[in-house]
Parts: structure tokens; sequence; C-alpha cells
């Protein structure tokens, strides 16, 4: 699906961060969150949901879904976000795009407070942000958020039933098969359950 509407504005005047997790190996929960904003379609109008999400555990920490793109949506994510950490003694990464809302003086404010490393995308590829891109998908495509077609107050509940089955019932195969619930509470490498996929270069070699 073609993207839609434009939810990162990286062409502003506030500090931009480094890249802190480009070779970063994560092995636990609470090592790293990915954070980013998607789009969904309401009645008349769109709506833009916020996720803060585990890299490891690819369980949905936070979520914040709004009418504007204001950063308070990325606040209200961050703060539930916060309050269900389950190893707040673990030294933790927050990643993100370069968008208005991540660099804001209250948003970094509040990860400088809880002592949270700020780490940002360089370059403005998504894969820089692959697995905040991919849980977007899941939610969309899997939980039919493209076009929710309603109002606010009806798709937000709908959101928050479905990020409860995301998080509490839908295995992963990058988890080992495990739901995010339990991925959460893991530590070390999980196994990935995937097949590669074989291109048609593949597959004429191996004949």
């Amino acid at each position: 699906r073609k993207r839609k509407v434009v939810t990162t504005n990286s062409r502003h005047w506030m500090h931009k961060y480094n890249n802190l997790i480009k070779i970063l190996v994560v092995n636990g929960p609470e090592q790293v969150w990915v954070s980013d904003i998607t789009y969904i379609q309401l009645r008349k109008q769109w709506g833009y949901l916020s996720l803060i999400t585990d890299a490891y555990s690819k369980k949905i920490m936070g979520w914040a879904f709004r009418k504007d793109l204001s950063a308070q949506g990325c606040i209200d994510a961050l703060r539930m976000a916060i309050a269900d950490r389950k190893y707040p003694q673990n030294k933790l990464i927050h990643h993100s795009d370069r968008g208005s809302q991540y660099c804001s003086k209250s948003y970094v404010g509040i990860l400088t407070d809880g002592n949270i490393a700020v780490s940002m995308t360089e370059n403005g590829d998504p894969y820089e942000n692959a697995i905040a891109e991919r849980v977007n998908g899941i939610l969309k495509a899997e939980f039919d958020l493209y076009g929710a077609q309603t109002g606010l107050r009806e798709t937000t509940r709908k959101i928050r039933d479905n990020i409860q089955v995301y998080n509490q019932i839908r295995p992963h195969a990058s988890c080992d098969y495990l739901t995010p619930e339990q991925a959460h509470l893991k530590q070390g490498e999980l196994k990935k359950r995937w097949k590669p996929k074989k291109y048609k270069s593949d597959q004429n070699t191996n004949v």
C-alpha cells in the first residue's frame, strides 16, 4: 500500500540525535524501544496512532490515538510505556525517526528525566526503524485498521482491543512463536522461525 499521509516532518530547527542501535545486538526486553506514528482513516478525517514497541519482545508498551499530529500523542504513548516497564533497572534506548514530535523539548525532557538514551534514524531510511514500521503494518493489515471509517471514540476502542490481542494472543515468528507478553519475560536470543524467501535465481541454482 502506498503511504497516503505524511506523518514525519524532519525539516525543523530542533536538535537531532545519532543512531545508537546500528550495530547493537538486542538480547533482552526493555533494552531498546522503537517509536513511530501511523495514520488511520476515520469517518471524515485522519487519525494518528503513536506507538512505542519493545524491540526484543515486539510488545506494544504504549500507544495514543489523536486527531492531530502534535507531540502530545507521542508524549501520552511514552508515559504509558514508562508506567508499564517491568525492568526499570535496565539501560534503555529510545529509537525513533527525526520527526518534530520526538525532537520536541517536552518529549526529550521525559526521556532525559527517565535516564533513557535518545537514538534517531539518520538517513530517512525506513529500514533504520524497521521494527516500528513492521508493527504498524501488522496492526493495520491483520487487525483491519487501514480504514476504520468510524468516529474517534469507536476507533480508539477498536485499537485498544486489538493491541490487547496483539500483545497477549498473537505469536511472532521472530520471537520463537511466543506472544509479545511471553517474550517480554525472556532473556537471551529468541529464535527466528520464519523461512528465508527463495528467489528464482536461487531455485534455478538448486535444480
